[in-house]
């Protein structure tokens, strides 16, 4: 029922957010008498800021034309390799007409980034997908709005979304003989459990796997979002934020953790911050600078864009993270396709490289609870396994804006060229099909060595008794 509300009352809500825009537009336009009234400049930019919190927020493009490749422009077309009903395995294919370059991207490593599904769309790593571009071929998990997937397509549970990793990465490694893996923030524990479970059963498993910000451990240093978990049972989740979809979208009736409620939650966790913001865009506006508006809308329209989890997933990732631990406590079992259980252990990885991540100041992974797959991962060797706290950094800063950019990529890309094997001279191109100008079909490979990273990240305890909490 509180979905169906929800829908009544954003679309009674519409029409008055579209006229708001209407009306800002008219107090602006120097044509128009309107313009040269007293306070003409306040009251569009009081419509403006009603019709941005009124309006609806869709799906936002990754909108990553090019990127510089030292120092050559290459083109970036996105396409979709792998179309799963809950997930697409997208690709940001790169082109270039320059015979140097395409020899660069042709030796270039093929990297996963595991988005995270917790509220928010794939493209809430955006920068990190174009910091990446420039040294690595990227795939991104593109998970889809559950109020969109016909419930014909089945539910979608824990166990299915590392599933999906895996057939990801052995996607991957059909094509270009292995590969690396990034996940931020929720899937580090999914990804962990599907690297796992390959290496117990004897496939090959990624070159190397970065871990950032995520619950690997939730009981170490418990944030609000943590203790929210705890505090409350599952029963109280089941009963007080499941909801079905309603009749207008292809999903209607499945049962989801709906969007909207998702907002609700990110926003109750700051409002001082977001209500200060609102009122910086308004005097902005009054004032005519229109380069820090405009850094608000995109702030905004990446924030207010989000989706709706399928029920199952949402409620065993409460239970199996945030309750019962059981990663950590030794005790999970995931159910492979052919429906057998699989008991997630760890320390069966012993080839893949280890970085995990964390920010100073995250407030939604606390201190340790990413480091602490250092300790699970027991039977990684030492010289495969680093560690790094980004001071200053708060949970968005290690993956997006100047602190990622300056101080966590080329820490990430030194690590990932650290494990990558240097290709070989007479080795043949990868031809996947694409045009003379794409990456994969160039004529020949050239040798090609990463930019040089000074590595001040330090290298992981061996041992959880050399590192306790701190920073």
């Amino acid at each position: 029922m509180l979905y169906q509300l929800y829908e009544t009352q954003r679309a009674l809500l519409e029409p008055f957010a579209d006229f708001a825009q209407a009306t800002a537009k008219l107090y602006t336009n120097p044509l128009l008498p309107l313009s040269q009234s007293p306070f003409s400049q306040r009251i569009s930019a009081g419509f403006d800021l009603f019709y941005r919190l009124g309006k609806g927020y869709e799906k936002p493009a990754f909108g990553i034309a090019s990127v510089p490749v030292h120092g050559v422009n290459v083109t970036i077309m996105e396409r979709v390799e792998m179309d799963l009903p809950f997930c697409e395995l997208r690709r940001f294919k790169r082109f270039s007409d320059d015979p140097k370059t395409l020899d660069t991207l042709l030796t270039q490593p093929p990297v996963l980034v595991v988005a995270p599904l917790s509220g928010h769309y794939a493209t809430l790593l955006r920068d990190t997908v174009k910091s990446l571009l420039s040294d690595q071929k990227v795939f991104i998990t593109d998970w889809k709005n559950a109020r969109l997937v016909p419930q014909e397509e089945g539910e979608f549970h824990l166990d299915d979304y590392i599933n999906y990793v895996q057939d990801f990465i052995r996607y991957l490694q059909k094509q270009y003989g292995n590969c690396h893996v990034i996940s931020v923030c929720q899937p580090t524990v999914p990804v962990l459990a599907a690297i796992s479970l390959m290496a117990s059963r004897g496939e090959t498993t990624p070159l190397s796997m970065t871990m950032m910000g995520g619950p690997i451990d939730a009981r170490r240093s418990p944030t609000s979002v943590n203790n929210l978990a705890t505090q409350r049972s599952f029963e109280w989740f089941e009963n007080n934020v499941i909801h079905r979809v309603p009749n207008n979208y292809p999903g209607a009736g499945r049962r989801v953790y709906p969007g909207f409620l998702q907002y609700t939650g990110f926003v109750a966790m700051n409002p001082d911050r977001h209500a200060s913001s609102h009122y910086d865009y308004f005097k902005d506006l009054v004032k005519g600078d229109d380069a820090s508006a405009e850094q608000h809308r995109k702030f905004y329209d990446e924030y207010n864009a989000v989706l709706d989890m399928d029920a199952n997933y949402y409620l065993e990732t409460i239970q199996t993270v945030f309750q019962d631990f059981s990663l950590v406590n030794g005790t999970w079992d995931v159910r492979a396709p052919d429906g057998t259980l699989e008991r997630v252990r760890p320390q069966d990885i012993t080839t893949t490289a280890l970085f995990t991540i964390e920010g100073e100041l995250d407030d939604i992974s606390g201190s340790g609870q990413t480091h602490a797959a250092q300790d699970l991962c027991a039977n990684i060797p030492a010289h495969l396994r680093l560690q790094y706290d980004v001071m200053g950094a708060g949970h968005y800063g290690i993956f997006s804006g100047r602190r990622w950019r300056d101080m966590v990529y080329p820490k990430v890309r030194g690590f990932i060229y650290a494990h990558h094997p240097a290709p070989e001279a007479d080795s043949a191109p990868v031809n996947d099909g694409e045009l003379v100008l794409a990456e994969d079909a160039a004529p020949q490979i050239a040798q090609h060595s990463p930019p040089h990273t000074p590595n001040t990240a330090r290298p992981a305890p061996t041992s959880s008794k050399r590192r306790r909490g701190g920073r």
